[in-house]
């Protein structure tokens, strides 16, 4: 059976996209373990089923390469209210889509008939260690908590945004080896559903670098869900300001965040890169 698919991507965060109101999945995490391969399969972080919902004008669904499910992807979120919106499916420039996180509402930027950027509300962050969740007896936010990774020690601040995070502040993000540490974060015991790791420099109050190892996925070009933790994380040390733009450099691009007692909202690009059919 050929299933239709879009390859589409939110700064370099790139996933299959395959539209679950006119096709049904038996099997999505095997499926993308064989289709997210870059070498023998399309290629991408994993694949995203839209489906339709009871709730919102759609509910998303996404898997990673390795074929676990994800709660929340913030880059996702944005290509499937594109993918929505440019596909008649629900035309209107509010749009709700539904995940395991709950339902998420996001404001388009419609040019030419087309949405290229969205916001979006990504609801509050959750600070409770025990809601994150981590092995900790703590019961007040871990903010530059030291945490010990083999032989040495990361000072650590961990936030969820519907999935679990790790911030930690480095001097230049482009000299961590990341394929070496990334994992031993992932694995550690401290995180009982392994968490997303993110190693962030401040430039100055309202810019921010980071690269980010995905559970799941290894390293990525960008995570929004990161780079929202990113930027609660920078306000709780002290390095960025409540209620102000903040710009989180990327390495597949920029995403706008601001941190607000009512929540943390995100905007960034949404890209359609081709459409295509495999054999499934």
């Amino acid at each position: 059976m050929k299933i239709p698919f879009t390859k589409m991507h939110g700064c370099g965060n790139d996933y299959i996209y395959i539209n679950c109101f006119e096709h049904t999945i038996d099997d999505p995490n095997t499926l993308s373990q064989h289709i997210s391969d870059r070498h023998f399969g399309i290629g991408g972080d994993g694949i995203v089923l839209i489906c339709p919902s009871d709730i919102a004008d759609a509910k998303m669904r996404m898997f990673n390469i390795d074929g676990s499910e994800g709660k929340m992807c913030g880059n996702a979120i944005r290509c499937v209210a594109k993918y929505v919106y440019d596909n008649n499916i629900a035309t209107k420039e509010v749009l709700t889509i539904d995940t395991l996180s709950g339902v998420k509402t996001m404001e388009l930027y419609i040019e030419n008939g087309k949405m290229n950027f969205a916001k979006v509300d990504m609801g509050k962050a959750i600070l409770e260690p025990a809601l994150i969740p981590v092995q900790s007896k703590e019961t007040n936010p871990l903010i530059n908590f030291p945490l010990q990774v083999e032989d040495k020690t990361y000072h650590i601040t961990t936030v969820s945004m519907g999935n679990p995070h790790c911030v930690i502040f480095v001097e230049d993000p482009m000299l961590v080896d990341l394929p070496l540490i990334g994992p031993k974060f992932e694995q550690h015991s401290f995180f009982p559903e392994s968490v997303n790791t993110e190693f962030i420099s401040v430039e100055n109050r309202k810019t921010i670098h980071m690269r980010v190892w995905e559970r799941g996925s290894g390293e990525t070009l960008a995570c929004g869900t990161g780079a929202c933790a990113a930027v609660v994380a920078a306000v709780l040390n002290g390095y960025c300001d409540k209620d102000s733009d903040i710009t989180v450099k990327l390495l597949g691009g920029d995403l706008i965040i601001r941190y607000t007692d009512e929540g943390v909202y995100m905007t960034g690009p949404a890209v359609s890169v081709f459409d295509g059919e495999i054999e499934v």
